[in-house]
């Protein structure tokens, strides 16, 4: 005879536990162990560990005599479902039911089983919490569909087929149901007592075809729907199946049951509100037409998740907080482990405001379960032992609830008052009493509490004097301040030209844009203009900085979540003043590209630029969440990589954080990084249209391609707004085709993999464009082929090419492509440099080149010493010269001296230069210098939109020494 097993559980308990046997008496003494993988002794420990835990359990085992022996027999109390397990089960069971009610009593009988079979499981911890909520989820879906599908056969034969209306060809398509799973039920989370929120909707209108009577699709919908509700709702002598509701369709109770995608559509767009972004990110398709539900989930994709960074979030979350804890106040839930503080909706909230601030740009967001989103919160910025602790006290919670709604299948996250029932719950979550159980309880709540008031509570200032001055600045943008006193508060506060500032604020104010807008975005710019202002009297050019800010303001009104970002995140908005007071380029950037105001958040990538592994890891996983296909969106996100990475070099260039030389490394290895992927895209679409060509017969291409970065790319010296130049090459046989289904000519498939490229690189989107391209440097220039073979390229340097073209190799470099053809281009490289010069000649050939560049390029002479000008690029002693006397050096000399074939930047050139007695340490110290001093007044200048001239009075000592040693180098 079975026992119960007391010695696990508290003594108050062993009355409740033998009350329990006892009324299981005849079943427990009728079951059979002769089969099945639960024996006797374990069977009796679990079941005592199961009646401590739920009355519902207990009450299902006595209704139902043969249920238990029938869980045993199967071996399901001990052995994890697969995914169509459900499904499978209840259509053999469906298959026999003829009428309404033998389907009411089948779905009923079926879930009380299972459920008897969850909470087992549950309770004993045989499955752990994602376990039971997904296990929960499958039977949801299963009984959702599996009852669609019998009720939709039975409404066609009574009403006829929904079609929708006849397209142009006359035709109509059959219309089928579509159900949306909201909430846990749609991130299979579902509880143990959870209802179900769900939402109906259709294809297309339209009327009924080849019933007794015809409907409209809409009223054909409803009816169904109605049908659905009360199959799994309405509460017969066998119970319920799933409580469901259906208050989050448009227009909540209010609406109509079901509506067309359209409808949803337009719904969303103009009127949802920002609960219903909340609560759509956990739409699932649960039932119905699978692939039209997927057609209407990327509709409703775009109101969901933004395609700029959304602060606005943390608003609405904050306020759906408030109510709630009004709520909670009104009806005394504090002891409610969902809604109470430190509860499981705040674990919720924290997870979805970082998926809907961000979830547009990073699609990993978009999943719906929480406990797959939480690891991805690091990369935003929450810290590791932060997730941690929200993971560990999310399933406990979890269990908690479960443990809660267990006992009596009540769907309740109420913590018990009664002292039995804290006891059972106590015990049911493996603690000696409801003190250690409270102590642990609490000490995670007390975790949730935290990190939710860190990530979503509104930043409060408490100090006078700060909230005194924002005062102020509110009335000045308010215009509540007389002309003179904003004028003088103005000037008191830094501005170093008040009137004009004063007359850029009233132009803002005044302006059409400001006058139309709504008004949660009217708020949000009061509540950025104080701070604002209040930031850029901080900087020295306090009136400059304010006209390159307010550029960027009035870009981004009508898209007033910018706002909230700069709102929620002061350090960004004094990172935006401070760089804006810095460079008019920085501003224009962003006024051009107000997503990039993101990269202002984090201080630790803004002024940490990643090294070049680094920037190849980071792009690689911005494009491998894009599919394959979708070209359009890889080039989008090439585009944003590109305008991220050149906003954050800029952000250390301007503040100093980066000397000229790392800014150039920085910029170059974003190309590079850049050029690697869209050689990747671009071979990819060529093979999957024409297959891999071959460079032998027989033998493919691997891939026997290479791009070569030449000038300041392949010097290592890119600036900001510089284009690249580039070569292509390739080593394959032109007489051969490629492998696919339609074969080209491999010289045709290089051909177009270098347009392809060009493509990408220069077609201009959203995004801009990402590098302009020069390709005259490649063989014949304009003339010659797109893309050469090595061979001819070869033939071409030793045979035609100018001077100037040797000149240009000495600077050219592989960026991309195949490791072998890089090496054999290296070759063919040093052996053209290294070719026997006749000196004079070449001297010559250099001097007439750079004589015709000064004279084209120059500045030309001024009237007067007053207006005379220094362009430090083109004018004697300038940058150029520099440049030209390196490249003299490696074709006079590469031939004796390797080592200057080695690099391809002007100061490791300059080194191995003067290592190599070419130039005398002084004199190679004076190059190097002036070098980096003109690049880094001309980084300057462009930070600051202005051309590379200066006056002719500065840097004389730098031109006199370059012009000095040009001199004694090539005018001997």
């Amino acid at each position: 005879m079975l026992a119960p097993q007391l010695d696990l559980i508290p003594k108050p308990l062993h009355g409740l536990v033998e009350q329990h046997w006892q009324a299981l008496a005849d079943v427990l003494q009728s079951l059979a162990f002769t089969s099945g993988p639960l024996r006797a002794q374990e069977f009796a420990r679990q079941l005592s560990c199961v009646l401590v835990g739920s009355d519902y359990v207990a009450e299902q085992l006595q209704a139902s005599p043969g249920m238990l022996q029938g869980l045993l027999d199967q071996g399901d109390l001990v052995r994890d479902y697969p995914a169509e397990y459900y499904r499978e089960q209840l259509a053999a069971l469906l298959h026999a039911v003829s009428d309404e009610a033998a389907l009411h009593r089948c779905l009923r009988q079926f879930r009380q089983r299972e459920m008897v079979r969850i909470i087992w499981r549950d309770l004993t911890r045989q499955a752990d919490m994602r376990r039971t909520t997904l296990e929960l989820s499958w039977l949801a879906d299963s009984c959702i569909d599996l009852t669609l599908e019998k009720l939709y056969q039975e409404a066609c034969e009574k009403w006829g087929t929904p079609h929708s209306r006849p397209d142009a060809k006359g035709q109509t398509q059959p219309q089928r149901m579509v159900v949306l799973g909201m909430g846990k039920l749609g991130a299979f989370e579902l509880n143990l007592s959870s209802d179900i929120d769900l939402i109906f909707s259709f294809g297309r209108n339209g009327t009924t075809q080849g019933g007794r009577r015809s409907l409209e699709n809409q009223d054909f919908f409803i009816r169904l729907g109605q049908k659905l509700i009360q199959a799994l709702d309405n509460i017969t002598i066998d119970g319920f199946v799933f409580r469901v509701d259906m208050r989050l369709r448009p227009f909540g109770s209010a609406g109509p049951l079901a509506c067309s995608f359209g409808a949803l559509e337009a719904y969303y767009q103009d009127q949802g509100r920002e609960w219903e972004r909340y609560a759509m990110i956990k739409a699932r398709v649960v039932a119905g037409d699978v692939e039209a539900g997927a057609e209407l989930q990327m509709l409703l994709r775009p109101f969901v998740y933004r395609k700029y960074i959304d602060f606005s979030a943390f608003e609405s979350l904050r306020d759906m907080k408030e109510m709630i804890n009004r709520e909670v106040r009104r009806k005394g839930l504090e002891q409610n482990i969902k809604l109470g503080s430190g509860g499981i909706r705040e674990v919720e909230f924290i997870a979805q405001a970082f998926q809907l601030i961000r979830g547009g740009r990073d699609t990993r967001l978009q999943q719906r379960e929480l406990l797959k989103i939480l690891p991805l919160l690091t990369e935003f910025g929450m810290p590791q032992n932060a997730i941690e602790e929200l993971q560990v006290a999310y399933i406990y919670l979890r269990n908690v609830e479960h443990a809660i709604q267990a006992r009596a299948d009540k769907q309740t996250q109420e913590l018990p008052t009664e002292d039995a029932d804290r006891l059972r719950l106590a015990c049911s979550m493996g603690a000696a009493d409801w003190g250690s159980f409270s102590a642990e309880l609490e000490l995670h709540r007390s975790h949730v509490r935290r990190h939710f008031a860190d990530v979503i509570a509104p930043s409060k200032s408490t100090d006078a004097e700060v909230l005194e001055d924002v005062a102020e600045w509110l009335a000045l943008w308010d215009d509540a301040l007389e002309p003179e006193v904003a004028l003088q508060y103005l000037a008191e506060q830094g501005f170093d030209d008040p009137a004009h500032s004063l007359q850029q604020l009233n132009d803002l104010r005044s302006s059409r844009t400001v006058a139309t807008l709504q008004a949660v975005a009217l708020e949000r710019l009061r509540i950025v203009m104080p701070q604002l202002l209040m930031d850029v009297a901080t900087v020295d050019n306090a009136s400059e900085t304010l006209a390159r800010v307010l550029q960027l303001i009035q870009a981004v009104l009508r898209r007033s979540a910018y706002l909230v970002l700069l709102a929620e995140n002061p350090a960004a908005l004094r990172q935006l003043v401070r760089l804006c007071s810095g460079s008019a380029w920085f501003s224009d950037k962003l006024t051009r590209l107000p997503i990039l105001l993101d990269e202002l958040i984090d201080p630790r990538t803004l002024y940490a630029p990643p090294d070049k592994q680094a920037l190849q890891r980071e792009l690689q996983q911005h494009l491998v969440r894009i599919p394959q296909e979708d070209v359009e969106q890889q080039m989008e996100a090439l585009r944003y990589f590109k305008n991220a990475h050149v906003l954050r070099v800029a952000a250390s260039d301007i503040t100093g954080a980066l000397p000229l030389m790392k800014v150039s490394d920085y910029l170059t290895w974003t190309a590079e990084s850049i050029l690697e992927a869209v050689f990747d895209i671009a071979w990819r679409l060529l093979v999957e249209k024409h297959g891999v060509p071959q460079k032998a017969s027989g033998e493919l291409c691997d891939p026997d391609f290479v791009i070569v970065g030449y000038g300041k790319l392949g010097g290592i010296e890119l600036s900001y707004g510089s284009d690249l130049d580039l070569v292509f090459l390739h080593d394959a046989d032109p007489n051969l085709s490629t492998t696919g289904a339609k074969p080209v000519f491999n010289n045709v498939f290089f051909t177009r993999l270098g347009q392809r490229i060009i493509h990408i690189l220069s077609t201009f989107t959203a995004g801009g464009l990402l590098y302009e391209v020069d390709m005259r440097l490649r063989p014949s220039g304009n003339a010659g082929l797109l893309v050469s073979p090595l061979k001819a390229f070869a033939e071409y340097q030793h045979k035609e090419a100018w001077t100037w073209e040797h000149q240009a190799l000495s600077r050219a470099r592989v960026v991309a492509g195949c490791p072998r053809l890089t090496q054999a281009f290296e070759q063919v490289r040093a052996e053209i440099l290294s070719k026997p010069r006749d000196q004079a000649q070449l001297r010559q050939e250099v001097c007439d080149m750079r004589s015709k560049m000064r004279n084209h390029l120059g500045s030309k002479q001024a009237s007067d010493d007053a207006q005379a000008v220094f362009n430090l690029k083109q004018d004697q002693g300038g940058i150029v010269d520099i440049e030209f006397l390196v490249q003299y050096c490696v074709l006079a000399h590469g031939g004796r001296y390797p080592q200057l074939l080695e690099f391809t930047d002007n100061i490791r050139i300059l080194d191995a230069a003067e290592q190599a007695g070419l130039f005398s340490a002084a004199d190679a110290e004076s190059l190097r210098d002036a070098y980096k001093a003109y690049r880094s007044v001309g980084h300057r200048l462009s930070m600051q939109e202005q051309s590379s001239v200066i006056a002719a009075s500065e840097m004389g000592d730098y031109r006199a020494a370059v012009s000095r040693i040009w001199t004694q180098v090539m005018e001997p």
